[in-house]
């Protein structure tokens, strides 16, 4: 996510963020940096916002790398959620069509990762594979 004036105003007045991350290492130090300003934010603006969740986007299941990072973060104590979204064409598609994911293919992975990302941050529990080694 870019940091511009209107990102810092929406978490201004902001109770809650969520941070995606694409489970490589440039999009783990641009974390980091929005984690900075976020604390900065938090000191200088809004001490009420709260980091929700770090949540997983791009993630591919088979590849280590990204399985690593999202441990790592998670072993930093960063708010790392359950569920994690997996990279697909169909959300390109369901852009390129202008119809929502949930609409275009209900029963499609990604699409049920979303209805779990839902489920979680409502409070409810969903099973999840764990992160393989």
């Amino acid at each position: 996510p870019a940091l511009n004036f209107y990102t810092r105003s929406a978490l201004i007045a902001a109770q809650r963020c969520l941070i995606p991350f694409d489970c490589d290492d440039f999009s783990r130090q641009a974390l980091y940096n929005i984690l900075h300003e976020i604390r900065e934010l938090q000191e200088d603006h809004n001490e009420e916002l709260v980091v929700e969740g770090i949540i997983a986007n791009q993630f591919q299941p088979r590849a280590s790398l990204p399985r690593q990072l999202v441990r790592e973060l998670t072993e930093e104590g960063l708010p790392v959620l359950p569920v994690r979204l997996s990279s697909s064409v169909k959300m390109k598609e369901s852009h390129q069509s202008r119809q929502p994911l949930i609409h275009m293919a209900p029963k499609h992975t990604l699409t049920r990762q979303y209805e779990d990302l839902y489920r979680v941050l409502h409070g409810e529990s969903v099973e999840l594979e764990p992160l393989a080694d």
